[in-house]
């Protein structure tokens, strides 16, 4: 699959991104890992929890994970996904990611497949990593488009310049989601089905392949977009993450007020937001 031609999207010139995870009120480990990356064909370095760079020389990667697993097995699963991704996808291209044409697509099914792989030959090799898998949801920013590949049920919302629609990229492997998009049940029904975090597909476990969801979408100055755990999703409906998005405020951190208030409100799950403002 190719990205549309470069010269129909806007570039943008600078990212602004924010992370926050939670434990939440219930459980004792967080299973959810999340991940920021600036790299080009030479070098690679991993981001803090906040901060603003430039595109005009980095590529940036930013993911979130969500694991399950007995024990820490969970636990184990994402952080080693965000690991990979940190050796995987500045070597798969080689060359600067920034102005690739074609490709993409092949790039990040290799990514997820080595992540696989690699779930699958730790969790048959040791006791405590058997049945480990995560979810991966996973942005990569080069000037002007953002690429994207997800698996499971973690999530990447866009909210466009100027506009309280926000959009969600990704599609939830779960059949609660898969009978929400095609009209079978209501947002509430989905929201409240005991089988929503049922998932259909993961990295890592029993399957033997994994094929995942990638994408591409320009993106412009003002825009916005968010990757998040489910545990946010639970606890917030989508016009509360608007107005956190929306409000503009000096010195806010938008994924910790997002994961606060989710936590607040439900608490049930780990809980864990990045947001990228472009700029």
């Amino acid at each position: 699959m190719k990205p549309p031609s470069k010269k129909s999207a806007a570039r943008a010139d600078e990212l602004h991104w924010f992370g926050w995870t939670d434990v939440g009120r219930v459980r004792k480990n967080n299973e959810d890992s999340f991940l920021g990356l600036r790299f080009d064909a030479h070098e690679v370095h991993r981001l803090g929890k906040f901060g603003d760079a430039s595109l005009k020389e980095h590529d940036f990667t930013f993911a979130v994970c969500d694991g399950m697993g007995g024990a820490k097995a969970g636990e184990y699963a994402s952080q080693i996904a965000v690991d990979k991704i940190t050796t995987l996808l500045p070597r798969s291209f080689q060359q600067s990611a920034r102005g690739l044409n074609a490709g993409f697509s092949d790039v990040l099914a290799e990514l997820y497949a080595q992540v696989h792989r690699a779930l699958v030959y730790l969790g048959r090799s040791y006791d405590e990593c058997h049945g480990m898998q995560t979810t991966m949801s996973l942005c990569w920013f080069t000037p002007g488009w953002l690429y994207f590949g997800h698996v499971g049920d973690t999530r990447i919302y866009h909210l466009a310049r100027g506009t309280t629609d926000l959009k969600q990229l990704t599609e939830d492997d779960t059949h609660i989601g898969w009978l929400f998009r095609n009209g079978k049940i209501t947002d509430f029904e989905a929201r409240t089905h005991p089988r929503r975090n049922v998932l259909q597909k993961a990295l890592g476990g029993e399957n033997q392949f994994v094929d995942p969801q990638v994408g591409a979408v320009g993106c412009e100055r003002g825009d916005t977009f968010l990757l998040c755990s489910d545990g946010l999703t639970e606890g917030l409906y989508e016009h509360q993450i608007v107005d956190v998005l929306r409000e503009k405020q000096k010195d806010v951190n938008p994924a910790k007020v997002l994961v606060e208030s989710a936590v607040k409100s439900d608490g049930r799950d780990n809980t864990t937001a990045l947001v990228v403002q472009v700029v």
